[in-house]
């Protein structure tokens, strides 16, 4: 299985890494993708390895760490996204549950990342949390038929995900699909599971039954068999479905 969206190389996983690498294999998991929180979360997915466990590296700027200096950043998120062991562009997007102080500099961010990702024809990451009209207006504006990209921890409903999907993007699919009285269960059983990676988007957002606890990408699995369930298939074709998809939008894991 693959882990779209995983933060492994935060300080939360610093004092059992091994352990929590060797759990996820152990659940099957055999790639893992790196979303960066700012230019400094590279140099932290480098110290990353394990035997049977691959690695891929993304880079960006989060919306939260977006503030009144950091702004204009294209030529440098350019150069840092156009290394060749960079398979996408984030995670960027829009936050406005913990601040809106800075929107229209998160605006210019994410106009900025999809800018790039279009240069390079890369894939682009994007986070939403309370702003999905603004977002996905913002990627129709930028779509020019060549923006690739994922909703991360989607939960929006059954029309913005099939507008998400007009717009080119796949639907990350994370822990929140798990939480009883979420309702992403009953959206995404009205989606094409052809459109759907995992994720888990550790150490967050933690599926159930280990809510209140730190997430781990072993917990992926649990994610697949909610799926399995959703859509009355073998947990082996909601794998091979959900690889295949992420495959596709991030060429550079193959």
């Amino acid at each position: 299985m693959i882990d779209t969206h995983c933060h492994i190389y935060l300080e939360h996983f610093k004092d059992d890494i091994a352990e929590v690498l060797n759990r996820a294999a152990s659940n099957s998991i055999t790639e893992i993708l790196m979303p960066a929180i700012d230019f400094d979360s590279v140099s932290a997915m480098n110290q990353l390895s394990h035997p049977d466990i691959r690695f891929h590296k993304m880079a960006g700027v989060h919306p939260c760490e977006i503030n009144n200096s950091r702004c204009n950043l294209e030529a440098s998120l350019l150069a840092a996204c156009a290394a060749k062991d960079i398979v996408a562009v984030g995670e960027t997007g829009l936050d406005y549950y913990w601040s809106t102080d800075f929107v229209p500099q998160q605006k210019i961010s994410l106009n900025n990342h999809c800018k790039v990702a279009k240069t390079l024809k890369k894939p682009i990451v994007l986070h939403n949390r309370e702003a999905t009209s603004d977002l996905l207006g913002i990627i129709e504006q930028q779509q020019d038929g060549t923006l690739t990209g994922v909703w991360h921890c989607f939960n929006g409903t059954v029309d913005e995900g099939k507008r998400a999907i007009d717009l080119g993007l796949y639907l990350g699919i994370g822990g929140v699909l798990t939480f009883k009285n979420g309702g992403v269960d009953k959206t995404v059983a009205e989606l094409p599971l052809e459109y759907m990676i995992l994720e888990t988007d550790a150490p967050y957002l933690t599926p159930a039954p280990h809510r209140g606890k730190r997430n781990e990408p072993a917990y992926v699995k649990i994610v697949a068999e909610k799926l399995s369930q959703i859509f009355s298939l073998p947990l082996n074709e909601i794998d091979r479905i959900t690889s295949e998809n992420a495959k596709r939008l991030f060429p550079l894991i193959q």
